[in-house]
């Protein structure tokens, strides 16, 4: 079993599906939690993340009560404004099915609560709050219902918040059951994340994503067989990195292999190598096309060139030519892709050197790209017997593995980890790093890395990371990946100087040199 060290088994972490949830909260109950306790906690949570955020109920709230028990949470937290002295009203779409929430319905109604007989204004400046459908939400839902929120979402006259799922998201796929569904201002997710609302699809429901806290017990999370982890920038103050000896010489920080670039694509080599030197590794070697090695040293005078790569007449580079004459075997990692162009003879020829690399090869683009093109496809990665680590986007990883079906990307990565026995970074709004047995899955991340030219930055990263980090522990588990992407993410983040990926990696080399677990002088 896989041990994992970061970040912390906890319900702010730990993303499950809509069944899994379901069990976590009938063994709560059959412990002794009863059903009335969790919807107060849960209701009462919720509120007090309202009464933090004053502005959003100053003109008022109307809660959308559902016929189940989202509904009854809804209806507490109505209890809890009104009590206070805000403004509220309810309205209930559906009837109300489930007993506790016609009991917490009566109470308001009790109390002076408005319960509306017809559909809510949409054009007034009040907090409407989606407490219609949660967590149990399997089938389409009432368009109307879901055009009536919109509207008053796209007024903007007021926020919608929807409590633990959007009503008419999938909370397993993150995809609308229908075309369409409750866009909400924030969404915030009840005892655990939900996995629909970590997908890349959920992003123009959710609006901002908040966690509420409702004591599901740390053991009963560790139980879970396949964890996937929420990770935020908040999750970097956490990060462990081994720190190396300060008298360790250059050999002793990490030597890194990276080959990338062509004729076609010479852009790609110089941001790859600008993003290992940002790791601070001791050791870093390069084999480019003719076009970058001959200026390479104007650029990169650190870098040490071990060969040069011809190109064919479509101007895609050779790596057999280069790969023939070098010693693998002196590496910690060998990266290999961005900018190499396809050449699928050339692929043949070279393959057999990089199964046999005995230390973290780490492939990107291109070098996929050649894989999906090859004879024997993804069946490469059985080939290997060391450890591999791969970084597609989407539709490379579709190409890599077409016959791998799942209706989230994080079950993709997950399988396609498992069944070729390696670490992939899936990478997208959300990224996702898994393996044979985990995922790590990045949110609240900047927009700013999704642009031309950090993909190459980030490989260049994680080779340089990767091998200082092999010199301290010779068997790295994918918790380290996913750590490099969320640190190469945060200087997108943190860069005040621009978002182009040159400015962007000198703000890496910056958080690099301050991080003290590191110590590289």
């Amino acid at each position: 079993m896989n041990e994992i060290v970061w970040p912390t088994i906890d319900s702010k972490h730990l993303i499950v599906d809509s069944k899994q949830m379901l069990v976590l909260e009938k063994e709560m109950f059959s412990d002794g939690m009863s059903q009335e306790a969790l919807m107060e906690k849960a209701g009462i949570q919720i509120s007090r993340w309202l009464f933090k955020r004053k502005s959003l109920l100053k003109h008022g709230v109307t809660v959308l009560i559902g016929p189940g028990h989202n509904g009854g949470d809804g209806a507490v937290i109505a209890r809890e404004l009104f009590l206070k002295g805000f403004l509220v009203q309810v309205w209930c779409p559906f009837p109300i099915k489930k007993t506790l929430t016609i009991n917490h319905l009566n109470y308001l109604t009790s109390l002076g609560v408005t319960n509306l007989v017809e559909p809510p204004d949409a054009i007034g400046k009040d907090l409407w709050i989606d407490a219609v459908f949660g967590n149990n939400q399997k089938r389409k839902v009432d368009n109307k219902l879901i055009k009536l929120f919109n509207q008053k979402f796209h007024n903007k006259y007021g926020k919608v918040m929807s409590i633990d799922i959007p009503t008419g998201l999938s909370p397993d796929s993150g995809e609308p059951f229908l075309d369409n569904a409750v866009k909400a201002n924030y969404t915030l997710a009840i005892g655990l994340n939900k996995i629909g609302l970590m997908q890349d699809s959920a992003l123009p429901f959710i609006g901002e994503l908040h966690h509420i806290d409702v004591g599901v017990p740390t053991n009963k999370l560790s139980k879970i067989e396949q964890k996937i982890f929420k990770v935020t920038y908040q999750d970097l103050k956490n990060i462990d990195l081994p720190a190396l000896p300060k008298n360790s010489h250059k050999y002793k920080r990490g030597r890194t292999l990276l080959i990338s670039g062509s004729e076609k694509y010479p852009g790609a080599a110089y941001l790859a190598l600008k993003g290992a030197i940002s790791s601070g590794a001791g050791f870093i070697s390069a084999v480019l096309p003719e076009l970058v090695a001959e200026s390479i040293w104007q650029v990169s005078p650190e870098i040490v060139l071990k060969g040069t790569m011809q190109s064919n007449q479509n101007g895609n580079a050779s790596l057999f030519s280069a790969l023939k004459n070098i010693d693998l075997s002196a590496y910690d990692s060998l990266a290999v892709g961005p900018g190499i162009g396809i050449d699928n003879n050339d692929w043949q020829k070279s393959k057999d050197f990089l199964v046999g690399f005995e230390g973290l090869l780490i492939l990107d683009a291109d070098a996929l790209n050649r894989i999906s093109e090859s004879q024997s496809g993804s069946n490469f990665f059985l080939e290997r017997k060391s450890k591999t680590w791969i970084t597609p986007h989407y539709k490379e990883f579709l190409r890599l593995f077409p016959n791998i079906k799942c209706e989230t990307n994080v079950g993709l990565a997950l399988k396609a980890a498992k069944k070729f026995n390696i670490s992939i970074l899936l990478k997208g709004a959300n990224s996702i790093i898994a393996d044979n047995k985990n995922a790590w899955q990045l949110s609240g991340t900047d927009s700013q890395t999704a642009r031309a030219g950090l993909g190459d930055l980030l490989f260049g990263f994680i080779a340089g990371s990767s091998a200082i980090d092999l010199t301290f522990c010779r068997n790295i588990t994918t918790d380290f990946f996913a750590k490099y992407v969320l640190l190469h993410s945060s200087a997108a983040s943190k860069c005040k100087s621009g978002s182009n990926a040159s400015a962007i990696g000198d703000e890496l080399s910056k958080i690099m040199r301050n991080r003290k677990t590191r110590q590289i002088s």
